[in-house]
């Protein structure tokens, strides 16, 4: 497994969680680095939607190599709105870019996914992808992610293999954690 673990973003991140991955990550010795749908752009540049931090994200996985995704341990989706603004595409009914990608990343198993909070919507349009998968989530999104099939466990954090989910963003230390452990073990 890589050393590198992807956190995909948007606008309306919550501070605190991005914050803390950063710092949690890169004292374990992995790398955080963000990803983002770059609309052709050199870089964009997203807001929090409770500190009002920014974040310029420079890293597409639109154009991530099967090779350069390679070199990540994990592909987190944190809480907040990013899921929901990835989830957009610019024809009805298309998968967009952001759930193509979740698509790629879980047919790996040599990569971690984690989800937390409502980042489940990026989930929705794979219920064959899903289907069956052991999962955790916002209250506010149990029928989402049980109309995609997966079954919903209540508990903070749920761990299916490589499909590692967190209920709220609250959990966000939770999840780093077991993410942490995880990376660790396989190295």
């Amino acid at each position: 497994m890589g050393k590198k673990i992807g956190i995909l973003l948007e606008n309306r991140f919550i501070d605190r969680e991005i914050l803390y991955y950063q710092t949690r990550f890169a004292e374990e010795g992995l790398e955080p680095v963000f990803l983002t749908r770059l609309w052709g752009q050199e870089a964009l540049t997203f807001r929090g939607m409770e500190l009002g931090q920014e974040m310029t994200v420079r890293s597409s996985f639109e154009t991530l190599s099967e090779s350069g995704l390679s070199e990540y341990g994990c592909i987190l989706v944190p809480a907040g709105y990013v899921a929901d603004y990835l989830l957009y595409s610019e024809k009805p009914k298309e998968k967009s870019s952001a759930v193509q990608f979740i698509e790629r990343v879980m047919g790996r198993g040599d990569i971690l996914k984690a989800f937390i909070c409502h980042s489940l919507w990026l989930a929705g349009p794979l219920a064959e992808t899903f289907a069956g998968r052991h999962v955790t989530c916002h209250n506010n999104i149990i029928s989402h992610v049980e109309n995609a099939g997966m079954v919903f466990e209540d508990r903070d954090l749920c761990i299916d293999g490589d499909l590692i989910t967190a209920r709220t963003g609250g959990d966000h230390a939770l999840l780093a954690r077991e993410v942490i452990r995880r990376l660790h073990a396989d190295a």
